[in-house]
């Protein structure tokens, strides 16, 4: 492929997660918008809350974050909250790399990692064969300008609006994420299967003793880790040139 092929490829990509972000964006709009009341609420300008989504692409994490500038809590602290909730995108950032195409270099790839969040994961994971990272890049500028944009609103404005309807906006994010992984779903039944499994041991894990005591953050990273490693030992991916496909085509 030359370098004008491409180029032209990039730009399909991209085009392609400009579209494929526009509900996330509406979601992102609507979850950002009750953020930036907290981040009113602990004392902070438009600009500084604005910059801080543009920075930390992670709901639970800039939430946890506001709360700890509004009781005046101490960098470290921040840093470490921060760290712990926002520890599962390091494992979506490991496996979006593996579908990565090797010749994708470093930046591109730190680019990629750094706009990880759980809906564009969710969105990037369901295109077929390897990522093209433009594909990406077209997702997070199109879905994480309104993440941003919902915040500075939601300083600016937010607190005009009655509780119940800012509370009500934060629902369609869930429905956008369900909107992102059902399709595929319907077209796999092992993914099927796990997004069932996922949601019951979730409830499951938000019910037990000890277990429900742990942080959001901590106990995604468990399910991750049990559900994907059974996934993997269960039902492996074969790769298309892997010995045990050769074999089998002889």
């Amino acid at each position: 492929m030359d370098k004008k092929q491409k180029v032209n490829e990039a730009k399909k990509w991209f085009l392609k997660g400009l579209r494929d972000g526009i509900p996330i964006a509406a979601g992102y709009f609507a979850v950002s918008f009750a953020l930036g009341i907290t981040a009113r609420n602990a004392g902070l300008t438009w600009y500084q809350a604005t910059l801080a989504s543009l920075l930390c692409n992670a709901s639970a994490g800039e939430y946890a974050g506001f709360e700890v500038i509004a009781s005046k809590g101490s960098y470290i602290t921040m840093a470490l909250i921060t760290a712990i909730i926002s520890a599962r995108y390091m494992l979506m950032s490991i496996t979006l790399s593996q579908k990565l195409s090797p010749d994708v270099n470093t930046p591109q790839r730190l680019f990629v990692g750094f706009w990880v969040t759980d809906e564009i994961f969710g969105a990037s994971s369901t295109v077929p064969g390897k990522l093209n990272p433009h594909y990406n890049y077209g997702l997070a500028i199109c879905s994480l300008s309104f993440w941003a944009l919902g915040t500075c609103l939601g300083v600016v404005v937010g607190n005009i609006l009655p509780a119940v309807l800012v509370t009500a906006l934060g629902v369609l994010l869930y429905g956008m994420f369900l909107a992102i992984i059902m399709p595929e779903g319907r077209k796999n039944k092992k993914v099927l299967i796990l997004i069932f499994v996922s949601m019951a041991m979730s409830f499951a894990f938000s019910r037990l003793p000890y277990i429900s005591k742990l942080g959001e953050g901590t106990r995604i990273i468990i399910l991750t880790l049990l559900i994907a490693g059974g996934a993997a030992f269960l039902m492996p991916v074969r790769d298309e040139n892997s010995p045990e496909k050769e074999d089998s085509d002889a």
